[in-house]
């Protein structure tokens, strides 16, 4: 680990040129990278050529590698003991609807200690926060704590649908012994947190076909068996009353959180009350007895995302469909199999459909849950580093969704990922008038120099 009082010199290197930091942000920002829209091609490729660049001067050798679609920007540069790989993303999402922002989406503007401009919090203020981390490290001491590789990809909002194959191909330069994620949150704008947890999914669509035709409800009412009335026995039988799944074999390998993450849980004051009374709610549903936090966190769901059968246009109709579907997804956790998942859930729904009915079934993918090890090297020596910068306890965090990212990263490079952000909830991502504090980005900056040096 470097010396404290080369730790100090380089945070105080960071302090003196946050000004010029915010001005190559600001340079990022102004390229209009939006990878959902063709029309933006030239953008993408000039904010892939101005990365490298800047990698260029901090003696990364760094280069554009081309994709099906957008292309790849890596770069590497030697250092002693471990090596570490720093994911971001180049590009961002569209502005629409332009007319609610309060200035042009790509010149950003410093309000109130805020940057506003699309890409500020995501992901372009992230990524430069390590980058510029970099450019202390490398302006103090004329190298890099540990081996650093980069790798900045532009089509994390639109699909990152070139990634799987570039991971395969790039294989071999990529693997490290660890992953750097800069693409979550912190807790609060004072409680930095690392993201221990991502939750995988199981997808399903389910038909039920009964009559050959649509039916008239007079003339086959009772007889004739409703496809809505099956498919809602079946969608009503997926939950016992203590909120718990019922498909046999679903807890397979699910073990509760540690009695001392839940106490960490427990003291970040996270209000429940407020958290469903910001949606209208107040009665926590799901399994009786866990809190909210552990809930979307830490256990695993099911959940009824649509249904369809009959009439539902305007006005009314008195028939009997001969279809009704629906759309249920599965939010898995650490210790169940997705395969499995899928099974258990087929097996439960064909065993609840009459005899003279059927059922089809549409997978809508699967992966499995990602857990870091809680006694993990680099997540202790990270979340120490976090504290000190911060002055507060590093929260673990889990995420109820996922970040596609980590999941290939784990699958096709056999690494794991620290999940380390310094966005806010309010940011506003995807949003008109996304913001990112000048606080992240500065103390972003400070952070990563000092989880680098812990690495060391």
């Amino acid at each position: 680990m470097a010396d404290k009082a080369q730790l100090d010199a380089v945070l105080a290197q960071v302090d003196k040129d946050i000004d010029a930091s915010l001005s190559r942000l600001f340079e990022l920002i102004r390229i209009p990278s939006i990878s959902t829209d063709p029309a933006y091609a030239d953008h993408m490729r000039k904010a892939a050529d101005w990365l490298k660049g800047q990698l260029h001067e901090l003696d990364f050798d760094a280069g554009v590698r081309p994709t099906p679609g957008y292309p790849m920007v890596v770069g590497h540069a030697e250092g002693e003991g471990p090596h570490v790989l720093f994911y971001g993303h180049y590009d961002v999402q569209p502005v629409d609807p332009i007319e609610l922002w309060n200035s042009d989406p790509f010149d950003p503007q410093l309000v109130d200690g805020k940057i506003v401009a699309r890409g500020a919090s995501d992901d372009k203020g992230q990524l430069m926060t390590f980058i510029e981390a970099c450019r202390a490290w490398k302006a103090v001491t004329g190298k890099l704590p540990v081996k650093v590789s980069v790798l900045l990809e532009g089509e994390e909002e639109s699909g990152s649908h070139s990634l799987p194959g570039f991971l395969d191909e790039a294989k071999a330069e990529l693997k490290a012994d660890i992953a750097l994620v800069c693409d979550t949150d912190m807790w609060d704008p004072q409680t930095p947190s690392i993201t221990t947890m991502l939750r995988g999914l199981v997808g399903e669509e389910v038909e039920i076909t009964c009559a050959s035709q649509d039916l008239h409800s007079g003339m086959f009412g009772n007889a004739a068996r409703n496809p809505n009335q099956v498919l809602a026995d079946i969608i009503s039988s997926l939950r016992a009353r203590d909120g718990s799944v019922t498909v046999p074999g679903f807890y397979d390998g699910v073990e509760d959180i540690p009695d001392s993450l839940r106490a960490q849980w427990d003291a970040l004051g996270f209000d429940e009350k407020a958290f469903l009374g910001d949606v209208g709610l107040s009665i926590p549903a799901g399994e009786k007895g866990r809190s909210v936090l552990e809930q979307i966190w830490a256990r695993p769901t099911c959940e009824i995302n649509g249904m369809i059968g009959g009439y539902t246009g305007e006005g009314f109709k008195t028939v009997i469909p001969a279809r009704a579907s629906a759309k249920i997804s599965f939010r898995l956790v650490a210790g169940q199999d997705p395969k499995k998942i899928r099974e258990a859930f087929r097996a439960h729904v064909k065993a609840l459909v009459p005899a003279d009915c059927e059922v089809s079934f549409k997978e809508h993918g699967g992966s499995p849950a990602i857990a870091l090890p809680l006694d993990g090297r680099f997540l202790n020596q990270a979340k120490q580093a976090l504290s000190e910068e911060w002055g507060k306890e590093t929260a673990l965090t889990g995420s109820g969704g996922s970040i596609p990212v980590v999941g290939e990263f784990r699958r096709r490079l056999d690494m794991d990922s620290l999940m380390i952000g310094f966005a806010l909830i309010d940011d506003r991502i995807h949003s008109p008038n996304e913001k990112y504090n000048l606080e992240s980005f500065h103390r972003g900056i400070r952070s990563w120099v000092r989880v680098l040096a812990s690495f060391a």
